[in-house]
């Protein structure tokens, strides 16, 4: 097998032998770019520095005129989407001489398990067997100016620019951050749309004799001229189109050209910006922002969110003649969920007759009755059945088909919402005209809450807080998580985050926080509106009343049949987490970077080649997954316009009204529930009704997500707590102890005087 070759003899099947970055440069030598001559010491060399080796890399020395050169390292695992390895492994420039370029070698060699490489590797779960490594010997260039490109914007994710950091000298300086570039921002032809100057605080060149020095705060010199800014763009160009991604590239100038010398996909890049967002994708992007408020993984994309109640959703306005209202709105990039994106619905020739068709159902369906339906009293006898089902006992063909079974649960259920959304629809629509009419308007979203299975689980928590340290607290804990275990804690439309029975430390956090004070009892927002000035006449206050309550047990066919849909999460859950134990991965949840299909297709799941493959697949999936952590799937300041805020420090949706002062208290997930203490303004990146038992000790809720429609923002009125909704970055701005006031009237959060 051949241990050193050329450059342009490897190209992106290569990876195997040339590693990421010989591969990569090899697939610009085959474009006709100006790639600095070069060859590479290929894996199958394998770190073994015979005689003969040493040889072959003496002749192709040779063959490039044995004059300076760079030596670079290039891991199999490396330059790849999700794992870019930038600066993991060593690179040494402006090595002379036969003896130094075979050390340069070892080196490169010996950098594959360095601290900070293997520590990469780990955070990335990249594990060290079958890695390998090849090195990369190039020409030298002395370049004049030098640095990187990327063909996208790495901070905004905008992709019709290209960004391009020099400065004087080699490029190892802009690379590892040790000099403030020049930053020139170009279109795609190469224009110049902005520039700002950098500060040169240290330059590296070649000397004579081999290696580099340093030299610090040198006089600005030449800046790139507008020609090779337009170069650099053309090449910049041609690379992302070919490799079919945004690209990273670093580049040399030096003789009046342009050289490039490293090439690999852009990480952790932001999604595109979605530009202005109609009044309906705005109002979808709140509810979507607020559940996907983590990515997805694969199996979330191929089982609960098409089946689920998302999909469940697409199909009941489906029914009203309302198309992809809830379709399409996950991309995904590398077989990874990567941004949202807003749906435009659009209205078929079925929304016709969407007026005559809401009125026969809401006659003929009534949604205070709706648990006395056949269709529902047969949904909970399947599901009682299926979760009963013992998974580790059941043979591989029928555990492989249990997911199946879990979603085909919630299918014909969807029809229920079909038929008895129509009747807590009108019941909303007759008290906000009454409202209107009365002039009370404003307190509509107040009167919605009521008794739900979600007000009877906070409930249920407050009774067991009071028996916390009780004999018999564990049978009540028991006897809870058997009513309500099946409750998300992050996303009523994903399958991998916990369910409260899945993570039951979660409901003990809250148990503690509710254990903390006694609650007040709250007041109901209906009766303080019938003391309203506008409602001083008993026919009015009677009028309200009755059609108040109407609305609030038809509005809670909402919540409640959210409840109860969601109850197949944790069977299937279980079922993928039994899966992945069969397929001897660790841990199981591993399976969670793979599609159903994926699953689906594997006859044996102790065969060595289905394991191979799908750890193969799922090393790739978590690399780019791990990549992008910290990447938002969609900007919040899209979704939710920052308002003038005056004197404020975040402003957003009014959703419960009244003031209330205390300290703030981020909370961010699940986990940190227990940090709550009474009389905290709870401030959080979304809430679900997991969250909201929360509010029973939160002074008041603000929230980076969410309408005045949704989940949380019910309860708070339900509790009387003023709350703010949608503010896209009050976690972000708001620190834990900074004592605030909340407005859940004007929406608006202030520092406390």
């Amino acid at each position: 097998m051949t241990r050193v070759a050329p450059l342009g003899d490897f190209g992106r099947d290569d990876l195997d032998r040339a590693g990421g970055k010989g591969a990569n440069l090899g697939e610009l030598v085959r474009l006709g770019l100006p790639v600095p001559d070069g060859f590479v010491v290929t894996t199958a060399a394998d770190g073994d520095m015979s005689e003969d080796l040493r040889r072959e890399i003496a002749a192709a020395y040779a063959a490039l005129g044995g004059g300076p050169v760079a030596v670079r390292s290039s891991a199999t695992a490396e330059d790849l989407p999700g794992a870019a390895f930038a600066g993991q492994q060593d690179t040494f420039l402006n090595v002379t001489g036969e003896q130094d370029l075979i050390e340069a070698v070892r080196r490169c060699w010996a950098s594959l398990f360095t601290e900070r490489a293997v520590a990469y590797r780990a955070r990335l779960g990249i594990p060290d067997a079958g890695l390998r490594i090849a090195v990369v010997v190039q020409a030298m260039v002395e370049a004049e100016s030098a640095g990187v490109m990327f063909t996208a914007d790495p901070v905004t994710g905008e992709r019709g620019v290209i960004v391009v950091d020099a400065s004087s000298g080699l490029g190892e300086a802009v690379v590892s951050g040790r000099v403030t570039p020049d930053h020139y921002v170009l279109d795609r032809t190469g224009r110049r749309t902005s520039f700002r100057p950098g500060r040169r605080e240290v330059v590296i060149r070649g000397t004579a004799g081999g290696g580099t020095t340093e030299t610090h705060d040198e006089p600005p010199g030449d800046r790139l001229p507008d020609r090779a800014l337009r170069e650099l763009a053309g090449y910049g160009v041609r690379v992302a189109a070919h490799f079919g991604r945004p690209m990273d590239l670093e580049w040399a100038y030096a003789g009046g050209r342009i050289h490039l010398v490293q090439a690999r996909p852009m990480t952790a890049l932001p999604p595109p910006p979605l530009g202005r967002l109609s009044p309906m994708r705005r109002r979808l992007a709140t509810t979507l922002i607020e559940y996907l408020p983590v990515r997805p993984y694969p199996i979330d994309m191929s089982t609960w969110i098409p089946y689920g109640p998302a999909g469940m959703m697409g199909e009941v306005t489906a029914a009203y003649g309302i198309r992809g209202a809830f379709e399409g709105f996950l991309e995904e990039q590398d077989g990874i969920a990567y941004r949202i994106v807003p749906p435009a619905p659009r209205l078929g020739l079925r929304a016709l007759g969407l007026p005559l068709l809401i009125g026969r159902k809401a006659r003929r369906y009534d949604p205070t009755a709706w648990t006395r339906d056949p269709r529902f009293l047969d949904f909970l006898r399947r599901e009682r059945d299926l979760a009963a089902v013992d998974l580790a006992a059941l043979p591989w063909p029928e555990l492989r088909a249990m997911p199946r079974r879990a979603l085909d649960l919630v299918r014909p259920v969807g029809a229920l919402r079909t038929d008895y959304l129509p009747g807590a629809f009108l019941a909303g629509a007759r008290l906000l005209l009454a409202m209107k009419v009365y002039g009370v308007g404003e307190h509509f979203f107040a009167l919605l809450g009521g008794t739900t299975r979600t007000s009877d689980a906070n409930r249920a928590l407050e009774v067991l807080a009071t028996r916390l340290g009780e004999p018999d607290f564990a049978e009540r804990f028991a006897e809870f998580l058997a009513e309500y275990g099946h409750r998300e804690t992050v996303s009523p439309i994903l399958v991998t985050p916990p369910t409260w029975s899945d993570a039951p430390e979660t409901v003990m956090d809250l148990v503690k926080v509710l254990a903390g004070r006694p609650a007040e009892a709250p007041v109901d927002p209906l009766e303080r509106l019938l003391t309203h000035p506008r409602l001083r006449k008993e026919r009015r206050r009677r009028r309200i009343e009755r059609l108040a309550r109407a609305a609030r047990a038809a509005m809670a066919f909402r919540e409640d049949s959210h409840f109860y849909f969601t109850k197949p999460l944790p069977i299937l859950r279980r079922t993928l987490v039994e899966i992945g134990r069969r397929l001897g991965l660790e841990p199981p949840e591993d399976v969670f970077h793979l599609r159903l299909e994926e699953l689906e297709d594997v006859e044996d799941p102790a065969a060595a080649p289905y394991r191979e493959r799908l750890r193969a697949v799922i090393l790739v999936r978590a690399a780019r997954r791990e990549e992008l952590r910290g990447v938002r799937m969609i900007d919040p300041r899209a979704v939710f316009p920052v308002p003038e805020t005056g004197d404020a420090l975040v402003a957003g949706t009014p959703a419960g009204g009244g003031r209330a002062t205390g300290p703030v208290k981020v909370i961010r997930t699940p986990e940190e529930f227990g940090r709550l203490v009474a009389g905290d303004v709870l401030v959080c990146p979304y809430t679900n009704p997991s969250w909201t038992p929360l509010f029973q000790r939160a002074a008041a809720v603000v929230v980076d997500t969410g309408g005045p429609g949704s989940h949380a923002a019910i309860v708070a009125r339900e509790y009387g707590l003023p709350a703010v909704m949608g503010t896209g970055e009050g976690t972000s701005i708001l620190t834990d102890g900074l004592s605030v006031v909340v407005d859940g009237d004007t929406g608006r959060v202030a520092k406390a005087p």
